[in-house]
């Protein structure tokens, strides 16, 4: 395919679905001259999980393009990058990483024959890579690598002297790996000035850089193998993986940080040029889309609900991550999997390690009472300018000035059943816009097992006024935050753990969600 290709027509899949690219003009006249030469670099610290797909298909589109590819299993990096690979753990899991990428670049149907795969340690303890890095050291100021590597290499209090060696090396990488261009996600952005800042100082040629922008996790933030209710791991069952959706983060007509639907754009159309939704004739049957921006356009004006989204992402996610349980279904990828990532409630000291790495705080951090939960009166109900839903214009949460909360109630709520009714309401939220009106606060609200449409909000117990708390059983000292910090996820997070028990009283761990006057409950109509 690749030899049909103008090198304009290789141009456009080499940087589609890219954030940002430095240096499109220098790959303009590499690709006038020859094919591409390309590497894309992993630190091989915690599980993969299933953002890698994005990258993965970037790389499909670089095959497809006739660049040459490499894989770098960057092992010194892990352990640079605060230790996040204890040595004695590298070399399994380079091995784990290795198989698994391995593994997901067959599902997708990428050719391996055609990528050149790479170890860090195979060059980067040469003495000619080492004198290099000492150069570089002379030339880098603290700052600029500190700076560097800000989004990247994790920042503590008091850092070690190789988390700034870090950007360094991986400038060196492009070098000796002989490329024209490097790709990475943004978040890679300033290791990528700072290497076209320095190479040319030790006399090495300026690389260009491809960006990926930063897919969203499960709960709206980056999608993280160190926190796992945002992320959804390679070898999750069919049963986790519904499960984890039915969490995620997906408002209705809500397009921005929403992963399930970053999922559908830089993974899925790319790799199979369509989508289908899959949904009850009574919400319009099946569709079938063929771009991108019809999907975010009807779940924009919530034609398409986050329920059928999700539900429809499921079976991709499904077919795609079946080959890779398969192939690690074998007695030695299970050996592989456990001793390269070994359970930390076996590891001698981890109960105490774990203490030391989080200042003792542990679950305190996710703490439910740091949410501010009251309970609401709706005072006027609207229909919304925009979109099928109802919005709360004004509603009493005990303050002398009513909140507005756009919600996501579906227009067969009638508005007369909700004037006046008590429902609960999580107010330390920032306000933000949800199509053009300012949401002040969050309703809280559930649905039905198998019917996520059908949702409505959550009772107070009977003869509750509005802005009296609600706290979850054992919790009932805790002080809210003022307002939650939204790169925090506190409220992401707590979330992920809330549910309607059998007898429809809803929970946080199994344990009750209370007001002084009793047990927060559930009633489908």
């Amino acid at each position: 395919m690749a030899d049909k290709l103008s090198p304009d027509e290789k141009l456009h899949l080499i940087t589609r679905n890219l954030q940002e690219v430095l240096g499109e003009e220098k790959m303009k006249q590499v690709l006038q001259e020859r094919e591409l030469k390309v590497y894309w670099g992993t630190a091989t610290t915690g599980r993969p999980h299933v953002a890698y797909f994005v990258p993965m298909s970037k790389i499909a589109d670089f095959l497809k393009a006739g660049c040459e590819v490499t894989i770098l299993f960057a092992d010194l990096h892990a352990f640079l990058d605060n230790m996040k690979a204890p040595w004695e753990l590298l070399e399994l899991r380079v091995k784990y990483y290795e198989q698994v990428i391995k593994a997901m670049l067959e599902s997708i149907g990428v050719p391996l024959d055609k990528l050149k795969f790479v170890k860090g340690t195979e060059f980067q303890l040469s003495r000619e890579y080492t004198l290099d890095v000492y150069r570089l050291s002379s030339m880098v100021t603290e700052h600029d690598a500190k700076k560097a590597g800000a989004e990247v290499v994790k920042q503590v209090e008091h850092p070690l002297l190789s988390g700034l060696l870090y950007p360094g090396l991986q400038a060196l990488d492009e070098e000796y790996l002989k490329v024209d261009a490097q790709f990475g996600g943004v978040d890679q952005r300033k290791i990528f000035t700072l290497a076209e800042k320095y190479l040319p100082s030790l006399g090495y040629a300026k690389r260009s850089h491809l960006m990926n922008p930063m897919v969203p996790g499960l709960t709206g933030s980056k999608m993280s193998s160190s926190e796992e209710e945002s992320k959804i791991d390679l070898l999750d069952s069919a049963g986790d993986v519904k499960k984890k959706l039915k969490k995620a983060f997906c408002e209705p007509g809500n397009i921005d940080n929403n992963g399930v639907l970053s999922f559908v754009k830089h993974v899925v159309f790319p790799l199979r040029g369509e989508f289908s939704i899959k949904r009850d004739a009574k919400w319009g049957g099946d569709k079938i889309y063929t771009a991108f921006e019809e999907v975010e356009k009807d779940f924009a004006e919530e034609s398409v609900h986050p329920g059928d989204l999700k539900a429809s992402v499921e079976v991709v996610l499904n077919q795609l991550l079946e080959p890779i349980r398969k192939k690690f279904e074998s007695p030695e990828l299970r050996k592989l999997t456990n001793t390269a990532y070994p359970d930390p409630s076996k590891t001698k000291g981890a109960a105490k390690g774990a203490k030391a790495a989080t200042g003792g705080g542990g679950d305190d951090d996710l703490a439910p009472s740091r949410v501010d939960i009251r309970v609401g009166k709706i005072i006027s109900v609207e229909k919304h300018p925009d979109a099928d839903s109802l919005y709360l214009e004004k509603i009493d949460v005990g303050e002398a000035e009513p909140r507005t909360v756009v919600s996501g109630l579906v227009a067969f709520i009638s508005q007369e059943d909700l004037q006046d009714r008590l429902v609960l309401v999580l107010c330390n939220l920032k306000p933000q816009k949800m199509r053009g009106i300012e949401s002040q606060a969050m309703l809280l609200c559930a649905s039905i097992e198998g019917d996520p449409r059908r949702v409505e909000p959550l009772d107070p117990p009977e003869g509750s006024s509005p802005g009296e708390r609600v706290f979850v059983e054992g919790y009932e000292t805790g002080k809210p935050d003022d307002r939650l910090n939204p790169k925090k996820k506190v409220w992401e997070k707590v979330q992920a753990d809330l549910k309607i028990s059998d007898e429809c009283v809803a929970q946080w761990r199994d344990k009750r969600l209370l007001t002084k006057l009793g047990q927060i409950t559930w009633t489908f109509t």
